[in-house]
């Protein structure tokens, strides 16, 4: 049987930022769970108190919920394995006695939604801009439609991804919310990649829908009843967003994209709708579309389409 050393002392590391809620509870409550899944540039840990996952990202990775983000490219480096036990000493967050994170330098991030304008020409000029430059540079194969499938089976799923998010944006445009809540549940674990891309199209129309003062915003149970169908649909990393996202928690490219789009110039809304599109495979195009679906539902139900 191969048989492999582990250092007796922990690499140390600092956190750069972390998420808000996360860092709270190094400091003042109690962590104990076991690693989930490991990528290249993030380590996912289940905590045993409350079910839920959180993630060690690498610094090439943005803020986000439920998060800490450490000075490193690659978390490979350090051998963490599935199953591995995680727990809490002296307000460090350690892995074994592989990796040992220190809170007392990371700054502090909270994700928090932009408010919805009062003014709507901004809004909707970005959105036009928004959706042309989505059609030309965004990766087609999830909710984009894929012109050069390569197989039946990535044919079928595209039409079939795209006749059901037809569905839930026709219901929202006429609010008709017991019907969208239908379609967006046919939507969970629908389609490519480690987040589903039904999924991440809901992560960014729940996003918008979370937004103050939106004509939507009162629909935030809509999110709710979707999250509360999705556990048994999806793998547990995409639970993890669609649940966070149900309630306004998303990582900080989308709130940045989403505040420029409500607020900013075209320099603005192209820069960080590229961070978006550049997440994933396809993800950050499915959430873009997401994200437009919802505004689009925004404006014709507040009349402004």
């Amino acid at each position: 049987m191969q048989t492999f050393q582990v250092n007796e002392e922990p690499i140390q590391r600092n956190a750069l930022s972390g998420d808000l809620e996360f860092i709270e509870r190094i400091k003042n409550s109690s962590l104990t769970g076991f690693v989930h899944s490991t990528f290249r540039r993030t380590i996912n840990i289940q905590c045993i108190e409350n079910g839920e996952l959180y993630t060690i990202a690498s610094s090439q990775v943005d803020n986000a919920p439920n998060t800490l983000v450490i000075q490193s490219a690659s978390l490979e480096e350090w051998n963490v394995d599935v199953n591995d036990a995680v727990f809490l000493k002296n307000k460090t967050l350690s892995i074994l006695n592989k990796l040992a994170i220190s809170i007392n330098q990371a700054n502090k991030w909270e994700s928090i939604l932009p408010e919805y304008p009062s003014k709507h020409q901004n809004l909707i000029r970005n959105l036009i801009k928004m959706k042309e430059y989505i059609d030309f540079h965004g990766k087609a194969g999830g909710i984009k439609k894929n012109l050069l499938a390569q197989s039946l089976y990535e044919t079928e799923m595209s039409k079939l991804i795209e006749e059901r998010t037809r569905l839930v944006e026709n219901e929202l445009l006429n609010n008709r919310m017991t019907n969208a809540l239908h379609h967006a549940v046919s939507l969970i674990g629908l389609g490519p990649g480690l987040t589903p891309s039904g999924d991440d199209f809901l992560v960014g129309l729940f996003t918008i829908i979370n937004l103050r003062n939106s004509p939507f915003n009162t629909h935030q149970s809509f999110c709710e009843e979707v999250v509360l169908r999705a556990k048994t649909l999806t793998n547990e990393i995409s639970y993890m967003a669609l649940k966070k996202a149900s309630i306004g928690k998303v990582r900080e490219s989308i709130i940045q994209l989403v505040y420029a789009i409500l607020n900013g110039n075209e320099a603005d809304l192209y820069l960080s709708l590229n961070k978006v599109l550049n997440i994933g495979s396809s993800s950050g195009t499915d959430i873009a579309l997401g994200l437009v679906c919802g505004l689009k539902a925004n404006l014709k139900v507040g009349g402004q389409l």
